[in-house]
Parts: structure tokens; C-alpha cells; sequence
């Protein structure tokens, strides 16, 4: 993966027009993904997978669709390949050692009850099962992502490594690693628009740390997630579960209009536009998916940078 080297422009430039103006699209990059499918057969229906018995998604389709929407989203900048893919035919062991028959899963499946407690999947388990840190210290992969079904006990996402901050989850050193990388964790039982809200959360928390000590107008992520319910009259692109004009968690087929500035942001670094008024037509009309693209498309994404920070705020994202 190419590393980011810091761009040395005099103040002034880097927030004016016509700084905005010569901005270009950063070198894409190719970060390296380990695909690990927890996807175990049920003997009672003649040996067919989980996902096959419980009509759930194909994890593979949700994997290429994942890709081609991040890509799309950062303007051609991150493009993922999956490197190696691991298919395993089991559960994974939660942090007490215990672990889920497939004829034990199904019963809480239909029963919507009887899960077991703690739910959280055993993390250092994984790592050593996979050889995951010898994988990130040989340069053979960058990430790793997680598919399993409800109730796995995965984090959205969680940073590991030296330095490791959190990452919509507690950090997990590992003084082996010799690189902070980040495990996703999804769901196959849900769709792609979960899977990008796991990526959104996962940039609130990047983009939270990159910005930490910066204050007022300083700190453009503050103003990039603003809001109107808590900034009336001043919205600009809201966060992953509010939109400009959301009242509540998850609302994002509001018709309130409001006004925003959330088109500045496209013309970043330049932040002079006016805002105009918008509704959920805007993202979608409540549609997860369509919230979740619209929202991260808005991230900053050209060369250059302010105050030590890059404009290209998926360098942060995709290698943190």
C-alpha cells in the first residue's frame, strides 16, 4: 500500500480557490484484504450451508459489491482486492471458549432466543488461527475482514497493532504486529448498506482521532458531521445516522428541508459555498445504501493539505 508523504504547500494556498481549483485525485491504492468466511454446514438439511439454510446473502456477492461501492464512494481512490479467502466450515470461539453446534444456532435462530452470553467473538484466537499478524508484518495483506451471521460476536470494526486507538471498539494491542490494520466484521444476513455503515463509523472514529486537540473552525471534521437538529440553520453533511435533517437515530427519509452546505464539501478544500435547501431526496429517501454512498462521497478527497492534515481524508480511512 503506498504510504502517505506529507505535501509541504504555504498556508494561504491550501485554503484558497484556487487551491480548490488545481486539486487533483490522489494515486489510487490496492489495499490487500484476508477474507475469512465463518459459513458452517448443517448435517440435518444434507450437509448444506448456513447461509443456504436460513436464505441469508452470498457472502462473495456482498464482498464484490462492498469493493465496487468503496471505490465509487472515494472517487476511484481505494481500490480493495481480496488477496486470500478462507472459507471455514464452523463457529468461532467466543471469549469463554464456548462455541455454537450448527443444530444449537438453528434452534436460537428460530426460537429468536437462547444466544450465549458474552456474545463477543475471542479476537487473539482468530489472529493466531489465521497467522494474521505474520500476514500483516510479511506485507501480504493490509485488512482483514470478518463474515459471519448474527450473533458472531464481531466488532464493525476494531483497530490492531502498535498505537492502536479505538475504532467503534476498544483497541486490541499486539506488540507483534509491526503496523496498526483494522478487522471488520460483517454480516451476511444483512446487506451491503450495513456493510458501508460499518465502514461509516469506522471513518467517525479515524476522522474523530486525526482532528483530536483541533478546535473550532480548525477542526473540520466537527463541521464536516454538523447537523441541523443540533446546528439549526448551519447543517452541512451530518453523520452516519443523521442526516442534514434527521430528528433521530436512523432517519434518513426525513422530507424536512433544511438548508446545508453539504456541496462544499465536493469543492473541498475550498468550504465558500452557499448552503441551499435539501431533503432526503438527496441521499435516497431513507434507503441505507444510498444514505451511506451519498454521505461518504462527500469526504474530502484531493491532494494537498491544511494544518498537517491531508485533503484526502481516505488516506486516514483505508490506512490508518
Amino acid at each position: 500500500m503506498r504510504l502517505f508523504k506529507w505535501l509541504q504547500v504555504p498556508k494561504e494556498a491550501e485554503t484558497s480557490p484556487a487551491a480548490a481549483a488545481t486539486a487533483v485525485t490522489p494515486s489510487p491504492v490496492q489495499p490487500r484484504v484476508l477474507c475469512i468466511i465463518h459459513n458452517p454446514t448443517v448435517a440435518a438439511q444434507n450437509g448444506r450451508k448456513l447461509t443456504d439454510v436460513l436464505r441469508w446473502q452470498n457472502p462473495d456477492r456482498l464482498a464484490q459489491q462492498y469493493v465496487a461501492d468503496v471505490q465509487d464512494a472515494s472517487h476511484g481512490y481505494a481500490h480493495y482486492q481480496i488477496v486470500e479467502r478462507v472459507e471455514v466450515d464452523g463457529f468461532p470461539v467466543k471469549t469463554d471458549g464456548f462455541v455454537y453446534t450448527t443444530e444449537a444456532y438453528v434452534r436460537c435462530w428460530q426460537a429468536r432466543s437462547g444466544w450465549h452470553h458474552p456474545d463477543a467473538v475471542d479476537y487473539g484466537r482468530i489472529l493466531s488461527e489465521f497467522d494474521i499478524i505474520n500476514r500483516i508484518n510479511e506485507n501480504r495483506i493490509d485488512e482483514v475482514w470478518l463474515f459471519g451471521f448474527p450473533y458472531a460476536g464481531y466488532y464493525e470494526s476494531i483497530m490492531v497493532g502498535p498505537g492502536a486507538y479505538w475504532c467503534n471498539a476498544p483497541p486490541l494491542e499486539n506488540r507483534r504486529a509491526r503496523r496498526r490494520f483494522v478487522i471488520m466484521g460483517f454480516n451476511y444476513e444483512r446487506g451491503v448498506g450495513e456493510m458501508l455503515e460499518n465502514l461509516g463509523h469506522r471513518t467517525e472514529s479515524i476522522m474523530q482521532h486525526v482532528f483530536r486537540g483541533q478546535r473550532e473552525q480548525a477542526n473540520l471534521w466537527e463541521r464536516f458531521t454538523r447537523y441541523d437538529r443540533t446546528h439549526p440553520g448551519q447543517a452541512e453533511c451530518g453523520n452516519v445516522h443523521f442526516a442534514p435533517n434527521s430528528m433521530r437515530d436512523y432517519d434518513w427519509g426525513n422530507p424536512r428541508q433544511v438548508l446545508s452546505r453539504c456541496d462544499s464539501w465536493l469543492h473541498f478544500p475550498d468550504l465558500s459555498g452557499a448552503p441551499r435547501p435539501v431533503t432526503c431526496r438527496e441521499w435516497g429517501n431513507g434507503d441505507i445504501r444510498q444514505h451511506h454512498l451519498w454521505w461518504l462521497r462527500h469526504l474530502p478527497h484531493v491532494s494537498g493539505a491544511t494544518n498537517g492534515v491531508s485533503h484526502n481524508w481516505w488516506e486516514y480511512i483505508i490506512n490508518p
